[in-house]
C-alpha cells in the first residue's frame, strides 16, 4: 500500500478532519481555500498563488467586495424563498442554515461586518419585513403581490409609449421648424426681385392695347426646357496613315460642376458612344485643356488623340508611392504621394512633395487627385 493511498491512516485522519466547518479565521476566500490551523493560513499567506489574487484584488478592492456582497445577498434571499417563503424567523437560526454549506460566502468578504448590519440593510431595503426583540432579530420575507407586479409592468410599459410618443412630437416639431426656416429663406429671395403690379393705362394715349400671342417654336415641347447636346460627340482624330474621323463638340453651357482637368495627368474615358471605336475605359494622358471643361486626350492604348468633356472623364489612381496631381481645393496644382486608399470612407490619402506644405499629408475624394503621366 502506498504512503499517500486512500485507505492509509493519514488520509483517512485528514479526511475526517475536513468535514464540517473549520475556523472561519483560517479560510481565504480569494482563494477558496480552508485552512486547519494557523500555521497552515500562515504558509498560504506565503504563497505564490495566495500573492497572485491579492494582486487582483489590490486594483479594484471596491468592487471585488460589492460582488461578494452581491452574491452572499442573493443566496440568502433565495434561502429564505426556498426555507421560510412565509414565515418569520430569527435571522441567526436562517444563517447558521446559510453557512451550513462549506462553500458559501463568508461575510467577512462582504461589506457587512455582522449579521446585525445585513439584517438592517434587508429591512432598509424593503426586502424582508424587520422585527428586533428581546430575543434578537426577526424576519420575514415580504412577497410580491402578482397583481402589484402587473400593474408595474403594465404602467412600465406606459411610461415608455408616453416617452417614445413625446421624442417622436419633438423630432416633428423639430422637422417643422427647419421647413418652416427653409421656407422662410425661400420667401426673402422672392421678396428681393420685382413684384408685379395691377397693369394702369394711360388714358391720355388714348390708343387700344394689343396683345399679340405666338406660338411655341415647334421643336419644342411646350413647358419642357431644350435637350442639351450629349457630352458624347466628340472630336476624335484616329492617329495612322489610313483615316481621319473629325465631330464638333458643341459647348456645355449652364454647368455647376468646376473644372479640374490639368495637362499631364492620366485619365480614363468613360463615354459609351467610344465604344465601338474601343476607346471605352480606356485610359490617355491630357495633352492640352482647349476650354476649361474640354481636354485633348492622348489614348495609351492605340494611340488615338480624343477631345473629350470632362463628364465623359474619370481620374486615375496610381499604385502606393505613385504620384498624383492635386486636382481640387487649396492645393491645386500640387505634385503629391500615394499613401494608401481608405476603403471605407471613399477616400485617397495623399503627402504633398512640391510645395510649400510639403510632407503634408492630406484625405481627398477620388475624383481630387490623379495620377500624373510620369508615374506611368
Amino acid at each position: 500500500m502506498g504512503k499517500n493511498d486512500f485507505l492509509t491512516p493519514k488520509a483517512i485522519s485528514n479526511r475526517i478532519k475536513s468535514k464540517g466547518l473549520q475556523k472561519l479565521r483560517f479560510f481565504c476566500q480569494m482563494c477558496q481555500k480552508q485552512c486547519r490551523d494557523e500555521n497552515g493560513f500562515k504558509c498560504h499567506l506565503n504563497s505564490e498563488s495566495h500573492k497572485r489574487q491579492m494582486e487582483i484584488f489590490g486594483q479594484n478592492a471596491d468592487r471585488v467586495i460589492a460582488g461578494y456582497s452581491e452574491e452572499f445577498e442573493a443566496d440568502f434571499m433565495e434561502l429564505m424563498r426556498r426555507s421560510h417563503p412565509r414565515a418569520r424567523v430569527a435571522a441567526k437560526n436562517v444563517y447558521n442554515e446559510f453557512i451550513a454549506d462549506k462553500y458559501h460566502v463568508h461575510m467577512n468578504s462582504t461589506k457587512w461586518y455582522t449579521l446585525t448590519e445585513f439584517v438592517k440593510y434587508l429591512g432598509k431595503t424593503g426586502k424582508c419585513r424587520v422585527d428586533e426583540t428581546p430575543k434578537g432579530w426577526f424576519i420575514s420575507l415580504i412577497q410580491a403581490d402578482p397583481l402589484e407586479e402587473i400593474g408595474k409592468d403594465r404602467k412600465a410599459k406606459r411610461d415608455r409609449a408616453e416617452r417614445d410618443e413625446e421624442q417622436r412630437r419633438k423630432a416633428d416639431i423639430e422637422a417643422q421648424i427647419e421647413r418652416a426656416q427653409k421656407y422662410a429663406r425661400v420667401d426673402e429671395g422672392l421678396a428681393d426681385m420685382p413684384q408685379g403690379g395691377e397693369l394702369q393705362r394711360d388714358e391720355a394715349d388714348g390708343q387700344p392695347l394689343k396683345i399679340a400671342l405666338t406660338t411655341a417654336a415647334p421643336d419644342r415641347a411646350y413647358g419642357k426646357p431644350p435637350i442639351a447636346p450629349s457630352s458624347a460627340q466628340l472630336l476624335a482624330v484616329m492617329s495612322g496613315p489610313c483615316h481621319n474621323q473629325t465631330a464638333s463638340i458643341p459647348a456645355n453651357t449652364g454647368r455647376k460642376d468646376e473644372p479640374w482637368l490639368a495637362e499631364g495627368i492620366v485619365v480614363k474615358v468613360m463615354s459609351k458612344a467610344l465604344k465601338d471605336s474601343g476607346y471605352y475605359k480606356g485610359k490617355g494622358v491630357i495633352n492640352k485643356v482647349l476650354k476649361r471643361f474640354v481636354a485633348e486626350i492622348s489614348m495609351l492604348d492605340g494611340g488615338g488623340i480624343l477631345q473629350v468633356d470632362q463628364a465623359e472623364l474619370e481620374t486615375v489612381l496610381p499604385q502606393p508611392g505613385g504620384t498624383v496631381c492635386v486636382l481640387q481645393g487649396p492645393y491645386r496644382g500640387c505634385q503629391a504621394s500615394m499613401v494608401g486608399i481608405d476603403e471605407e470612407q471613399f477616400k485617397a490619402n495623399v503627402r504633398l512633395i512640391n510645395c510649400k506644405q510639403a510632407g503634408k499629408v492630406l484625405s481627398t475624394d477620388y475624383e481630387d487627385v490623379s495620377k500624373t503621366a510620369s508615374c506611368s
